[in-house]
């Protein structure tokens, strides 16, 4: 499957928990929650944990193929990820001079760590080829969600 074809993530309240939610991929299985101070049982991470956490993967997959294809010698990456809502200004770069709208903003903080012997070139390299990871693009506003409404399961009373 290309990066560019369309597929389906099912996402399904489980009936086990307040907010608890099974995640299906394909053949792979995530449960999803809320934490106790917002009503759930903390069965799982939420939402915005998920998100954050693919970010950190993407990130490192990406480094990944790109050392693999260039057979530099990158013995192994890893990827923290924080999430938090913040000031706009606290992302905006010294040359950014459009019109944006006020309020708060998600930033995500990602710190990678290269372990191997590469140098200061292929370092540099690297960081900018994390910001190419597809979740990276999407998280920084490439992307459309559209929203529909499946009428046939709904019960009128």
């Amino acid at each position: 499957m290309s990066i560019h074809e369309q597929k389906t993530v099912n996402v399904r309240e489980t009936g086990k928990g307040l907010y608890q939610n099974e995640i299906v991929v394909g053949e792979h299985r995530l449960i999803a929650g809320e934490p106790k101070d917002l009503g759930g049982d903390n069965s799982g991470p939420t939402p915005m944990e998920l998100a954050t956490a693919a970010l950190g993967a993407c990130t490192s997959i990406t480094l990944r193929m790109y050392a693999n294809r260039k057979a530099w010698p990158m013995e192994n990456i890893s990827v923290s990820v924080s999430h938090k809502k913040g000031p706009r200004e606290v992302c905006a770069d010294e040359n950014d001079d459009t019109d944006h709208k006020p309020g708060l903003i998600d930033i995500f903080t990602r710190t990678i760590t290269l372990e191997g012997p590469l140098n200061a070139e292929q370092c540099d390299r690297l960081l900018q080829i994390a910001d190419k990871c597809p979740v990276h693009k999407a998280l920084s506003g490439n992307s459309c969600i559209r929203t529909s409404f499946d009428h046939t399961q709904v019960k009128h009373y």
